[in-house]
């Protein structure tokens, strides 16, 4: 007695089709699992057998083989417990499966009596399911909104074991589950006009968020660093349908997802006690670090020096290329991460080195501010002052621009860049490459030979020249010019602030 049944599993952040295959014979009762299987899977003997029996199935005395193909890939997770249990019970002849093998995926965690839970990672299932060819896919009903996003499968929702075996034999009807929960309209609590002052920093992040361009905060406590960071993402554009599947794709394998598809930028904001792998990504069974869950969206580190040296030098790479390559002796993903990195940082340990009384030794500071390393601080485009604000403008002046205001700028800075870009595969001024750069970015006469004497001043690296050419780009947009000049490099190159405080110490 033999039955097939096409499962599926999750490698990074994309789905991979699994044959569940079930296989009875005379023999000491037994459960044989096979098929490069981890811990998480062969324990689903267990709950299998208790969910059929308990489901009003009859178990005979048999030796039950299963095997999970391709067997050179590792399999993991809870979601082959009602695969299967219908191979099972298709081998029993409970069910005829014949015709569902290629109609069909089936993924699910049973409990012990037979209820179906939710599981990780279905919308790339979903996905692949779709670009097989497949009709539907079977799944928990916890799992049905974010099934519902692909278009063109049917997604069969069940609370429990039986109702699927009912709905296999014909004896339930069931209609494919098709509500969707996809409203794109962006709302947020806060607004950038709730900060008051504080103008030369609105700037700076409105330029930072039309070029993409990542933003680092440098002022004494109490300045609204971390008020400024919570209000970016109300200046983002929205997202996209594209980008929203990208997103979601990462929180649905990560187990964080709720409801259907991410309808909001992401902002991230973790700990400065957390370690390399929970940034970058990993472990031993992998999950998304923090860089992937701000994928379209922002991460914010706050306290910046805190995090340690190691932590933060993992973020080289997704700030260069929007990905991270993560290899373990098990598996090696690839995982989107484009984020825009916002930080906030104090001057000092005390955080009041050029605000006030500071009590700390010049020692002090540099040690202090070179926990950051040159490499990392290269990759920020813009380094922003947050001073104080003065009583009067916080008691008695209004905050300014709305957030819905300044983003109507954004939007059309970036409508700019996505045609500038629109056969690359780059949609903002601060994702260029050096050859985008010669293309894009021309200098008038003034301007080069301003930025080669600030350059030749602050001792500037490549990298952090780049950075200024390609933020005076995005200052040029939102004066819609399309020469860079003087004005545009000035206020670039003013934009730098940590370097020129470095060389004052």
């Amino acid at each position: 007695m033999y039955s097939k049944i096409s499962s599926a599993n999750v490698i990074g952040v994309d789905g991979f089709l699994v044959d569940v295959e079930v296989d009875l014979s005379n023999g000491l009762p037994s459960v044989i699992l096979v098929g490069l299987a981890e811990t998480s899977v062969k324990e689903s003997r267990e709950r299998v057998i208790s969910a059929i029996k308990n489901s009003g199935f009859t178990l005979p005395s048999k030796k039950i083989r299963i095997n999970l193909a391709p067997a050179d890939m590792r399999k993991e997770g809870s979601l082959f417990d009602l695969p299967i249990a219908i191979g099972i019970l298709s081998a029993l002849g409970y069910i005829d499966y014949t015709e569902f093998y290629k109609k069909y995926i089936i993924i699910g965690e049973l409990s012990l009596d037979g209820e179906l839970r939710k599981i990780r990672g279905a919308l790339p299932i979903c996905l692949m399911a779709k670009e097989l060819g497949f009709e539907g896919i079977i799944l928990p009903y916890d799992n049905r909104y974010e099934g519902s996003i692909i278009d063109d499968l049917k997604i069969y929702p069940f609370r429990n074991l039986l109702d699927v075996v009912k709905f296999l034999r014909n004896e339930l009807k069931v209609e494919p589950f098709d509500e969707k929960k996809e409203n794109f309209i962006q709302y947020y609590d806060l607004d950038i006009s709730d900060i008051k002052g504080q103008w030369a920093v609105k700037r700076a992040i409105e330029i930072a968020v039309a070029g993409g361009h990542n933003l680092l905060m440098l002022g004494p406590p109490g300045s609204g660093k971390t008020m400024f960071a919570k209000r970016i993402p109300t200046l983002l554009p929205p997202l996209t349908r594209e980008e929203a599947l990208e997103t979601t794709k990462i929180y649905s394998i990560a187990g964080i997802l709720n409801g259907g598809i991410i309808n909001q930028r992401p902002f991230r904001n973790p700990h400065h006690s957390i370690s390399d792998v929970g940034l970058i990504g990993g472990g031993t069974h992998f999950q998304p670090g923090e860089v992937s869950l701000a994928h379209n969206g922002v991460l914010f580190l706050d306290e910046l020096p805190e995090f340690s040296r190691k932590t933060l030098e993992v973020l080289r790479q997704p700030l260069e290329d929007g990905y991270v390559v993560i290899s373990r002796a098990n598996y090696k993903v690839k995982i989107p991460s484009r984020f825009m990195l916002v930080c906030a940082m104090n001057p000092c340990p005390c955080g009041y080195f050029g605000y006030g009384n500071c009590k700390c030794t010049v020692n002090q500071i540099k040690q202090y501010q070179n926990k950051i390393s040159g490499p990392l601080l290269d990759r920020i485009d813009i380094h922003i002052e947050v001073p104080n604000v003065p009583y009067e403008e916080l008691r008695y002046k209004d905050g300014g621009e709305s957030s819905a205001i300044i983003r109507e700028r954004i939007l059309k800075v970036r409508e700019i860049q996505e045609k500038r870009f629109k056969n690359l595969n780059i949609k903002t001024n601060g994702q260029m490459s050096e050859k985008e750069i010669m293309k894009f970015c021309k200098l008038d006469l003034k301007a080069e030979e301003f930025l080669l004497s600030v350059s030749k001043k602050f001792n500037f690296s490549a990298r952090a020249i780049h950075k200024i050419i390609k933020v005076s780009r995005t200052i040029a947009d939102l004066s819609s010019s399309n020469e860079i000049k003087i004005e545009h490099i000035a206020e670039a190159v003013s934009y730098r602030v940590l370097d020129k405080l470095s060389g004052s110490l």
